[in-house]
């Protein structure tokens, strides 16, 4: 599988770190344990397309959100993920604190 880095081009999945669903959002810090809980263990595996978090360790260094169908392994679009989160009308990429 070769994924389209917007800085580098496209690049054998090999290069990328797989870090999952864009979608999830963490849970206010007093949101309780069950919030966490669920946020943690709680997925949901759609057949069709996702939006994901990928990490260029071999390349740029850049997070990407890749849009791919979890049927085909077709990608779709890929945005790094600030570009990714302001177009969806927020500053937020869920990616604070990882590393």
């Amino acid at each position: 599988m070769r994924l389209p880095c917007p800085n580098c081009g496209p690049r054998d999945a090999a290069e990328f770190a797989y870090l999952g669903d864009a979608a999830p959002r963490r849970p206010a810090p007093d949101a309780g344990t069950d919030a966490f809980a669920d946020y943690v263990y709680l997925r949901d595996n759609p057949a069709g397309p996702i939006r994901e978090h990928w990490y260029h360790r071999a390349g740029c260094q850049s997070w990407l959100v890749v849009t791919r169908d979890t049927r085909s392994h077709a990608i779709t679009g890929a945005l790094a993920a600030g570009a990714a989160a302001e177009s969806a009308g927020t500053a937020e990429t869920g990616m604070e604190g990882v590393r």
